[in-house]
């Protein structure tokens, strides 16, 4: 039986800049071990457009209306949007591996297994970060893109559940041209709605902890955003 925990959160919808300073502080308190678990952020976002550190400007072919940021995270540009169920793990990597390659391919297993338990088959495509589907040819489903510091990790995922995909239509999706986006519940049909989400969450939680190895417990932001205050 592991000893480690994850702490999963599930934080409903949550501006982006609001995020991104909760990871910022969470990932540092973690460094210093003022938490002691590591800890899944799970929530939305208004519609965003992120630029990772490899980004090309270019791949931004429509901003109006959305907020774009600049992050230290790997990788090109991403939408993110109602919909997509975006994880962000703030994880000690010196309590697995400290290789980053292996935990970008750990994230990716974690989604692949995920998406299996809904009846979607997906794989990786060689050469790309992410995960894929090649029912009826490939389309890209989730997004990875990652930061880490002293081997503790921020930034995460992006799994498109029920987005609205022709807001994809605004960027080059991770700067790779003429990639097609699909979601959860376009690959399942229509009659895939109803409890979709939650069956995601449910199997996006399962498949982390299979795929890390560790005991899963439902957290909550309070405590830990108030001992890093």
């Amino acid at each position: 039986m592991t000893d480690r925990v994850l702490e999963v959160v599930q934080a409903g919808v949550v501006p982006y800049a609001e995020a991104l300073e909760w990871q910022r502080s969470l990932a540092q308190a973690r460094i210093e071990r003022r938490i002691p678990h590591d800890m899944l952020l799970l929530l939305e976002h208004p519609p965003v457009v992120t630029l990772g550190r490899n980004s090309n400007d270019t791949h931004v072919l429509r901003s109006a209306g959305v907020d774009v940021f600049e992050v230290e995270r790997g990788g090109d540009v991403t939408f993110h949007g109602p919909g997509q169920l975006v994880g962000y793990p703030i994880i000690d990597l010196t309590a697995y591996r400290q290789d980053l390659h292996w935990y970008l391919r750990a994230l990716e297993q974690a989604l692949i297994g995920a998406l299996e338990t809904l009846g979607i088959p997906a794989e990786r495509n060689p050469g790309y970060t992410g995960v894929w589907t090649r029912r009826d040819g490939i389309r890209k489903i989730a997004s990875i893109g990652v930061h880490v510091k002293q081997w503790v990790t921020w930034h995460g995922f992006a799994l498109n559940v029920t987005t609205d995909l022709a807001h994809f239509d605004r960027i080059v999706p991770c700067g790779i041209p003429g990639v097609v986006m699909t979601s959860v519940e376009r690959e399942l049909g229509d009659g895939s709605k109803g409890r979709l989400w939650e069956e995601t969450v449910a199997a996006v939680t399962q498949s982390f902890a299979h795929t890390f190895d560790v005991s899963v417990r439902r957290g909550s932001l309070t405590p830990q955003l108030d001992e890093v205050r």
